[in-house]
């Protein structure tokens, strides 16, 4: 492969990879749709927001369905770093929900 050809192959990488990006936050979006649904029945019935076996369900599947190459470990941390931020996501909607029954 020649540097012209090598250059041309690296953008179109990069397109598909900026391509799948898109699909991807299109699914993290989704999944938020459905955590914050979650969060208000959990929030309903009294539930806390963290429950670490659902967490550890949550790990163990997307573990098992892993084709690679993505290793075990680098599938858990990014799923620890998106129910982080979805967890984040329910204290907030928590925290404002309490704020405007205080309001009221």
């Amino acid at each position: 492969m020649n540097r012209e050809e090598a250059l041309r192959s690296l953008a179109e990488s990069r397109k598909r990879i900026d391509e799948l990006d898109v699909q991807l936050l299109e699914l993290l979006n989704r999944r938020t749709r459905v955590v914050e649904q979650i969060g208000h029945i959990k929030e309903s019935l009294a539930m806390p927001i963290y429950e670490p076996k659902r967490e550890d369900d949550v790990f163990r599947n997307v573990i098992e369905h892993n084709e690679g190459p993505l290793t075990a470990d680098a599938v858990k941390s990014i799923f620890e770093r998106i129910i982080d931020e979805m967890r984040t996501l329910q204290r907030m909607r928590r925290e404002q929900n309490n704020q405007g029954e205080n309001e009221c």
